[in-house]
């Protein structure tokens, strides 16, 4: 019974947890419109994340000023192309798509469960409706 419980609460979770995982950039999923497929990824120091750019005009860039671990250099992906990230410093790491991030299409990577940046992480300056949803993922993340 312990097992069916977990896994239907993580089936349900918005948290999509593993290694080496794929997020899509999507125009629409369900009711949304411009938004990755994963919008809270947990992973372990080492792992990989792949961006695919499956609709166009989209791309993937960390949020520099407090969005990331100390010491993460820059990283910003070209517009329709796939990308993809090994994440080797522990941490919380906020991104978004240049050109609509306003619009809500932000997403976090939680590398090696170290929260140790989250009051960093409430700092960035969302914008538009990117305000709203980081609001709900940060506190989703705080759980």
């Amino acid at each position: 019974m312990k097992f069916v419980i977990i896994f239907i609460s993580l089936f349900f979770s918005k948290i999509l947890f593993g290694a080496d995982i794929t997020v899509q950039m999507l125009n629409k999923l369900e009711k949304r419109n411009m938004v990755f497929s994963e919008e809270i990824i947990k992973i372990n120091v080492g792992d990989t994340v792949f961006w695919e750019a499956t609709d166009k005009g989209h791309n993937v860039e960390f949020i520099s000023k407090n969005g990331v671990p100390e010491g993460v250099d820059k990283f910003k992906s070209k517009i329709n192309k796939d990308a993809e990230f090994t994440f080797t410093v522990p941490g919380i790491y906020a991104y978004w798509c240049t050109p609509h991030k306003t619009m809500g299409m932000i997403g976090f990577v939680i590398v090696g469960d170290d929260l140790s940046n989250l009051d960093s992480i409430k700092k960035v300056k969302f914008g538009g409706k990117s305000k709203k949803i980081a609001k709900g993922l940060i506190a989703e993340i705080e759980g």
